[in-house]
């Protein structure tokens, strides 16, 4: 009997240690083939992660080295200036015809011009914002100023010149119609140098973009000339660090008054009248600035709707270059969401608001001397600087979210070097 007992004790502890084993061979394995299928995961990631970043990088010029450029190598901005002189007298550039064939297979066209597919970041996804686009002529800077800034969660209002030829807009709308978020303003102008209806296009995409679903907590305004130096992310930040608060420049008029004193008409130039004009419909000084703005959805909601900004619209319309007082004025107005107080202490300059850097041809020079910028190395048009290559060191520091001018026809390797080194920072998360 003890020998029988003994024998069962013996098999039972010899089956638990077989169990045991069993199970932990089973356990190990499982454990292993849950690693593998972890690792499996990361890797297949990590490969599309790849995939994805290489299929959106923007092709680099073979001829120049856009990195030394940036960094203000000047042998390389010598050789991109050479370079540039020679692709004038051969370079073919994209034409309206061109867009028309790109855009018959949308698909196509947005995979190949590489236009950014998905939000690159939660916070990105989270923050949309809202553009108004002005624009009057060159198709390609326009498609490629929509790539530099194009985001899908974003929300674009395009304003066409009324007057721009008809296969120019027939253009436009073709790239516009590729994109769910991208939309022709449902109202378009006339386009008038220094009158009104640069205003009224960005009121008619104010009221369009008030409408659609989109979320949008800020509004940018661009024209066609306009380029980005920060990338969605770091305008996503920039944002936010204003806590509601609008970013324009807006000062004392000083020699300016002249423009609201007496009545303007408008043809198909401005004119001045003899008729004297009334004083401001509103109880706070005017202020001026320039067409450009950053401002708050609360902002848009109340110019289009409070009766006293209304007076002080109607009242602009037959004003010289309102768009350099409507928004400086609007922006001082204790009443209105987001702005400053109209004391002296506050007044903003160009170079102080984020909206936009635009660098004058009388305030260009040696830095050292007292100069506001260094001299543009690009040339100048109607007194403001094209950038050319050259220039990109010094507004890539600076800490604006666009700068005006730039002119693929003038320099294309400014836009081109700019273009790839916002691509490569918005893919990789820092500096290229």
């Amino acid at each position: 009997m003890r020998l029988c007992k003994r024998r069962n004790r013996y098999f039972l502890l010899i089956g638990l240690l077989s169990f045991v084993f069993i199970m932990r061979t089973y356990i190990f394995q499982l454990y292993s083939l849950d690693e593998l299928h972890q690792e499996v995961f990361y890797l297949r990631n990590n490969y599309r992660k790849t995939q994805f970043v290489t299929s959106m990088k923007l092709p680099s010029s073979n001829q120049i080295n856009c990195s030394k450029v940036i960094q203000g190598d000047q042998d390389a901005v010598q050789l991109a200036l050479l370079h540039q002189k020679n692709a004038r007298k051969k370079e073919l550039r994209i034409s309206e015809m061109d867009y028309l064939k790109f855009t018959k297979d949308c698909n196509h066209y947005k995979m190949s011009r590489r236009f950014i597919p998905i939000p690159l970041s939660k916070e990105e996804e989270n923050y949309p914002i809202a553009y108004s686009m002005v624009i009057h002529e060159q198709i390609e800077m326009f498609e490629r100023l929509l790539r530099a800034i194009y985001n899908p969660q974003n929300i674009y209002c395009v304003h066409v010149d009324k007057k721009s030829p008809d296969l120019y807009k027939q253009a436009v709308r073709a790239i516009v119609s590729c994109f769910e978020n991208v939309f022709i303003a449902s109202k378009l102008e006339k386009l008038v140098y220094t009158s009104w209806s640069r205003v009224q296009a960005d009121l008619n995409c104010m009221e369009d973009l008030l409408k659609s679903k989109v979320p949008w907590r800020y509004l940018i305004n661009t024209c066609g000339t306009d380029f980005p130096i920060k990338t969605n992310m770091e305008i996503v930040r920039a944002l936010k660090l204003l806590k509601g608060k609008n970013s324009l420049e807006s000062e004392k008029p000083q020699y300016k008054v002249f423009r609201w004193q007496f009545s303007y008409k408008t043809t198909t130039i401005v004119e001045r009248t003899n008729i004297t004009k009334g004083p401001p419909p509103i109880s706070s000084p005017m202020f001026v600035g320039s067409a450009y703005f950053v401002v708050t959805r609360e902002f848009v909601n109340y110019v289009l709707e409070n009766s006293e900004v209304q007076k002080l619209i109607e009242w602009s319309k037959d004003t010289l270059m309102p768009e350099e007082h409507i928004w400086a004025t609007l922006n001082r107005m204790s009443c209105v969401p987001g702005s400053t107080p109209y004391h002296k202490k506050y007044d903003i300059s160009d170079l102080n608001a984020i909206a936009r850097l635009q660098r004058w041809e009388w305030h260009e020079g040696d830095i050292g001397k007292g100069a506001a910028y260094p001299q543009c190395t690009g040339i100048f048009r109607r007194s403001i600087c094209i950038n050319g290559a050259g220039d990109l060191h010094f507004v890539l520091q600076q800490h604006h979210l666009f700068v005006n001018k730039f002119d693929v026809r003038v320099d294309d390797y400014a836009v081109q070097c700019l273009e790839e080194y916002l691509r490569d920072k918005a893919l990789y998360g820092e500096e290229p």
